[in-house]
């Protein structure tokens, strides 16, 4: 399948890669349809709207960068999205960059997308603010070396 996107192009997709979002992600109701793409030698992942070819956002694997990171999943998103077992499960979260101040960039760990791998199944949660930032600096952990062995997502694969 060829999609429009307004930073890739036109680009050819595994129709059987596609994440289909269960509500949306939040502030973006009307995209449904998402693809993974990986950002050549880095550890940044591209979420791409199938649907919209204007919006994409930038993703990381939480664990790379914050491998504490275990947020609990709450019943309903996991009846929601059919996830009978934590294997099942891929966390990813959205980075925000500001226009030309990369040191000032930030990830959501109170939001977190939550993947069932298995049925490609998606849900944006929001977590307790309390325990979870909105706005994670991020640039600062860019300096710390990265395991490229957990830079590896299964829903990039063959894309």
């Amino acid at each position: 399948m060829q999609i429009e996107t307004s930073r890739f192009g036109k680009i050819d997709i595994d129709e059987s890669k596609i994440i289909f979002f269960t509500s949306g992600i939040l502030g973006f109701p009307e995209a449904k349809r998402y693809i993974l793409l990986p950002h050549p030698n880095s550890p940044f992942f591209w979420l791409q709207a199938v649907d919209v070819p204007d919006l994409a956002f930038v993703i990381i694997d939480p664990k790379v960068f914050f491998p504490d990171y275990n947020p609990r999943i709450p019943p309903e998103a996991k009846k929601e999205l059919h996830i009978k077992d934590d294997d099942e499960i891929c966390i990813l979260n959205i980075v925000t960059i500001p226009k030309d101040k990369p040191e000032e960039m930030t990830v959501n760990l109170l939001g977190p997308i939550i993947v069932n791998v298995s049925r490609k199944l998606a849900k944006q949660i929001v977590l307790d603010s309390r325990r979870y930032p909105l706005r994670e600096p991020l640039y600062p952990k860019l300096k710390q070396p990265i395991n490229p062995t957990e830079q590896e997502l299964p829903l990039v694969k063959n894309v």
